[in-house]
């Protein structure tokens, strides 16, 4: 452990040192192995030479994502991924400055196979080790150069939706952020997975919803929604309510489902966009920012994404990220990696994934 600590140290104060003497713009390689999407890209600067993602199929047959499948799936992929990234952004391991990876939160022994690649990529090749977390990498994927467009500006909201959270951040700077409000129970990711499965649909369910709601009436169907206080979140309540009613509706018409399907999806994605959208208002009025961004898996649903740009009309900034930057991807963990160098805020050999990583 010594040994370690004293090499870490030689990174840091040889980078600093390399730094003083260029003015390159710094390359770093971002690694994403959270859950069951193994990503790779590389960062110039602010912008994104190439952003890899090897997604993993074999979990759709579970109707979830199988933690030691993934972790398995993940060693199978992550140097076939980094070539990968490498090659597009034309880009040699001796030109990487710095290496960034999800440290925490997600599955553990996915967040074990980035974690240990990155140390060992790092000792390796004697550049500075950046850990990231994953929630504050969603949020920072607004600062890539070619992200969406314009940048917020801090402090800004942000809503992050994703699976697995869903929360309403304040965010003061790159490093120092505070949630306001949070999910109690279930994520509205979750709830859009698990209202997918109700219906029949296959996982991952939500950008399902999503398809077949467009073609729908939303205020087909009404479910009720949670009252909870404050900035905080509930979806568990949803999720009853929609069973409740499948239930009740399928003993009268087997057909009912299928019959209804575009509209039933509609009713759900307007629930759930609703209950969201009324806890954003109430934040920025609490606060009296009048920037807001959302981030996540979650954002990438086009009724969200449309509701959020209705805000501008009362007079706020929103901010929207691309597509490829609202699911898992490396691209983020990159940029986020940008903020910690800039600042020397770096990792040692000793640092571990955390399955479940404070803020």
């Amino acid at each position: 452990m010594v040994l370690l600590a004293i090499l870490s140290i030689f990174v840091m104060y040889n980078y600093k040192f390399n730094n003083l003497l260029s003015s390159k713009e710094t390359i770093i390689l971002g690694i994403e192995t959270s859950c069951d999407d193994t990503s790779a890209a590389i960062l110039k600067g602010t912008h994104i030479l190439s952003n890899i993602t090897a997604n993993q199929l074999i979990h759709e047959q579970y109707g979830g994502v199988v933690p030691e499948l993934a972790s398995r799936s993940h060693q199978e992929n992550i140097v076939r991924v980094v070539d990968g990234a490498l090659l597009k952004a034309n880009v040699s391991i001796e030109d990487i400055d710095a290496i960034a990876f999800t440290q925490g939160p997600g599955l553990l022994g996915s967040l074990l196979v980035g974690t240990s690649f990155a140390k060992s990529f790092a000792l390796a090749r004697g550049i500075p080790l950046l850990a990231v977390n994953h929630m504050k990498a969603h949020i920072l994927a607004h600062f890539i150069d070619d992200a969406g467009g314009s940048k917020p500006e801090f402090p800004f909201l942000c809503l992050t939706v994703s699976g697995g959270h869903t929360q309403i951040v304040k965010v003061n700077s790159f490093d120092q952020m505070e949630i306001l409000g949070k999910t109690i129970d279930d994520a509205a990711g979750e709830a859009f997975d698990k209202a997918a499965k109700m219906l029949g649909l296959n996982y991952p369910g939500g950008p399902l919803i999503d398809e077949y709601a467009q073609m729908g009436n939303p205020n087909s169907f009404q479910f009720s929604k949670p009252k909870i206080d404050g900035l905080n979140f509930s979806f568990s309540g949803l999720k009853t309510s929609i069973l409740y009613f499948l239930n009740a509706e399928t003993k009268k018409n087997n057909n009912f489902i299928r019959e209804n399907l575009h509209d039933l999806c509609a009713s759900i994605q307007r629930t759930i966009i609703e209950i969201l959208i009324s806890k954003i208002k109430l934040a920025l009025k609490q606060t009296g920012l009048n920037q807001i961004a959302i981030a996540g898996g979650v954002s990438a649903n086009s009724g969200l994404r449309k509701e959020l740009q209705k805000l501008e009309n009362e007079g706020y900034k929103t901010f929207i990220p691309k597509f490829e930057y609202c699911t898992d991807n490396a691209a983020m963990i990159a940029i986020n990696g940008k903020f910690l160098l800039d600042n020397e805020v770096f990792s040692n050999q000793s640092v571990t994934a955390q399955a479940r990583l404070n803020w």
